[in-house]
């Protein structure tokens, strides 16, 4: 078996491109995606948070939310709105935000090499979540979510990706929030067989987003074996971007109190293992280890003393680790980051500004701007077999459900 493999992709007609696509399953609550699927009876929400489709009380795990996405799924195909390939692809996908461009390849990729590890994790996984896309994908027969993959940048596959990306698109899509997808075909078999070879020859590929979605599939292709021949299932939907064209955001954090501290006392108590000076303005760190704080309408700049930084340590050097084991956690008294409810997250799409608005509200005490963690760094914990701390990475701009399918046949 090959690390990625084309397939025969289930996708909208150009003509629905518009109308399909829509937010990732995970970036909405169900009252969001009830408001952005109204009135659009073509949107991929239908399939991806089908309860959107039930009375509002509705448990979203229930049985009957599973069936009415596959009932979705099997209208939209009945109605012609998907179609399916008839040969196996690759597909060309870009991403436009801003002035930000990133062009990858969808690809099933293989679950035996996710089993040994080839395709490469950094983070823990919650078996409720993965329940879910299990029952999900086992619904639909279908992967409908693509995992995020990045492979260190390789200049003979991206010269064949923008070579393909010249031609004419097979559609075009803008979405609510700006950002522009775009998809290729790669119909040429010549093309498509250097393609795999590539990506054959690549020591690792790394998930970047969507390690329960490569977890369900996982369980699904090992539920599978022995029953049936299913191959398909032994792979599933990703798209893969080279690591220096994926952009990370800084991922933020608000704490509700000073545990128990005078603001003079806090300050002092971080000035034991940090250079703290005053700001003027507010601060977007500009380097690893170093910090902004905003606390009392004042901003703050926080430089780590460098004896502080275990270099040799992939997860302990990371800044997200540098802050949570030298104030979070022994000055502001949050040893668990993960379920502790005095800790908030606060992605950098957002704005420093969000920071200001949480602590100007009250409703937190201060608040910490960190440098954003950077591909090499997440390839260096994954490389480790280690996991990264929570909340160390947002990727932006992220990738739309329903333009491109893997079904299970």
């Amino acid at each position: 078996m090959t690390l990625v493999r084309p397939f025969a992709g289930l996708r909208p007609a150009p003509q629905h491109a518009n109308a399909v696509a829509a937010p990732p399953y995970d970036v909405l609550n169900t009252e969001e995606a009830r408001v952005r699927a109204a009135g659009k009876p073509n949107s991929f929400l239908h399939i991806s948070k089908p309860e959107i489709d039930l009375p509002a009380d509705t448990d979203p795990y229930a049985a009957i939310v599973y069936e009415t996405g596959a009932k979705n799924l099997k209208r939209l195909v009945g109605e012609g709105v998907l179609i399916r390939d008839a040969e196996p692809h690759y597909y060309v996908y870009r991403l436009k935000m801003g002035e930000h461009v990133q062009t990858g390849i969808v690809v099933a990729a293989s679950v035996a090499d996710y089993d040994t590890n080839r395709v490469r994790k950094h983070e823990f996984t919650r078996p409720d979540k993965e329940d879910d896309r299990v029952r999900q994908v086992e619904a639909l027969n279908a992967q409908t979510g693509p995992v995020l993959l990045a492979y260190k940048a390789d200049d003979a596959v991206d010269t064949i990706i923008e070579n393909a990306a010249r031609g004419e698109p097979m559609y075009a899509v803008t979405a609510d929030d700006g950002i522009q997808h775009t998809l290729w075909r790669i119909a040429d078999a010549a093309t498509v067989d250097r393609l795999t070879l590539l990506f054959d020859a690549m020591k690792a590929l790394y998930i970047a987003d969507g390690h329960h979605r490569s977890a369900a599939a996982s369980r699904v292709a090992a539920a599978r074996r022995g029953k049936a021949k299913n191959e398909s299932a032994e792979y599933f939907l990703a798209v893969a971007f080279p690591h220096d064209q994926m952009r990370i955001f800084d991922y933020n954090r608000v704490i509700k109190d000073l545990n128990g501290l005078s603001e003079d006392a806090f300050l002092a108590k971080i000035r034991e293992r940090f250079d703290l000076v005053p700001a003027g303005a507010q601060v977007r760190p500009d380097k690893p280890a170093r910090f902004g704080m905003y606390m009392a309408g004042r901003w703050y700049q926080l430089d780590i003393k460098p004896a502080l930084i275990p270099h040799a340590d992939p997860v302990a050097r990371l800044d997200v680790s540098l802050l949570q084991d030298n104030l979070i956690a022994p000055v502001l008294g949050i040893d668990d980051p993960r379920r502790d409810k005095r800790i908030d997250f606060v992605g950098g799409i957002r704005g420093l500004g969000e920071l200001e608005k949480r602590v100007n509200s009250g409703e937190m005490k201060v608040a910490f701007s960190l440098h954003p963690t950077t591909l090499e760094q997440l390839m260096a914990v994954a490389d480790a077999g280690q996991v990264m701390p929570p909340k160390s990475t947002w990727f932006e701009p992220k990738l739309a459900d329903g333009l491109v399918s893997h079904v299970l046949d």
